[in-house]
């Protein structure tokens, strides 16, 4: 069938092009065929960015396209540097970053020890554990609103159970003082698994014949999990931490379901405050700046951790 195929375009094809075709090189032919993924790459990415840094640079709104376009240059950039509500911003986000990847990698690196080990049931509860990441953001916000409602909510029951409280006596989304801490918890709930996927792979790709070499030599489990299994799970470790890094940074849906940055601005993290720049205040040009700013510092901090990971990589 498919050689009849062949055979029948071919004999369609005129001779002319089928002569330049044949005197093609490999790396022209190869070009040929990337080419329009490329241009759909350049399209989709490159334009936006120049599109966005062109619109840092003035004072549009998009709510009044008619509005004379005016040139302010890097005024944008240094209102948003010297704006003490952005750099209150930056630290909710810091503090979110921070506290979330610390969580995820420690409970997912013991959950990826402990599969490791082979037990009975080993494959159930590596499922059970995945679950939470298959989830869309906004299931998990929307039912994790409910887990915190102090009236009905399971979350504040299993809090008193353990520590004596009244139920009714604290609020998780509605505390200014917890609820930074309900984000980091849904967060670390939800994504924790990925983490561990990440750290079992590393786990299982130790060879078994460094530790049959170490207990030759007499050194203990904690001698052999130090000298050994850190060190060579640490590459994925890193990578766990740059993937979730760059994700939380970014993080909107989940916070939006949650609280919605509130009470006040204490969970609004900068993907939320870039939101309400642009498309509830309208200030466009400001938006575009404060987004170009972000990028930079995502990818900077990103070219950083990856030179180190490459390091790593090579003891």
């Amino acid at each position: 069938m498919l050689n009849t195929m062949t055979e029948r375009v071919a004999k369609v094809t005129p001779l002319a092009a089928v002569r330049r075709i044949r005197g093609l090189s490999d790396r022209t032919i190869a070009w040929i065929f990337v080419a329009p993924t490329i241009f759909l790459l350049l399209a989709i990415n490159i334009f936006p960015l120049v599109w966005t840094i062109r619109l840092s640079l003035t004072n549009y709104r998009a709510n009044q396209p008619n509005r004379p376009l005016q040139w302010v240059g890097l005024d944008n950039y240094r209102r948003i540097l010297n704006d003490s509500d952005i750099w209150n911003t930056m630290q909710v986000t810091a503090h979110f970053l921070i506290w979330t990847i610390v969580l995820q990698v420690l409970i997912g690196f013991t959950l990826a020890w402990l599969i490791n080990r082979k037990f009975k049931g080993n494959d159930l509860w590596t499922t059970i554990i995945v679950l939470p990441m298959m989830l869309s953001p906004a299931v998990v916000g929307n039912f994790w609103t409910f887990f915190y409602q102090p009236q009905i909510g399971i979350f504040n029951y299993v809090v008193a159970f353990f520590a004596g409280a009244d139920p009714s006596s604290f609020t998780m989304i509605g505390s200014v003082d917890l609820a930074p801490w309900s984000i980091v918890i849904v967060d670390t709930w939800m994504w924790t698994p990925f983490v561990m996927l990440i750290c079992l792979a590393g786990l299982r790709s130790i060879p078994s014949y460094i530790y049959e070499a170490a207990a030759i030599d007499r050194a203990s489990s904690w001698r052999q999990f130090w000298t050994i299994t850190i060190p060579m799970v640490m590459p994925f470790l890193m990578l766990a931490v740059l993937f979730r890094g760059i994700e939380n940074f970014k993080m909107f849906d989940l916070v939006v379901q949650l609280t919605g940055g509130g009470p006040g601005s204490t969970t609004e993290l900068t993907s939320i405050n870039l939101k309400r720049e642009a498309f509830e205040k309208w200030r466009t040009g400001y938006a575009s700046a404060y987004a170009i700013i972000l990028f930079v510092t995502v990818f900077g901090l990103a070219s950083i951790y990856v030179k180190a990971l490459n390091k790593v990589k090579e003891r």
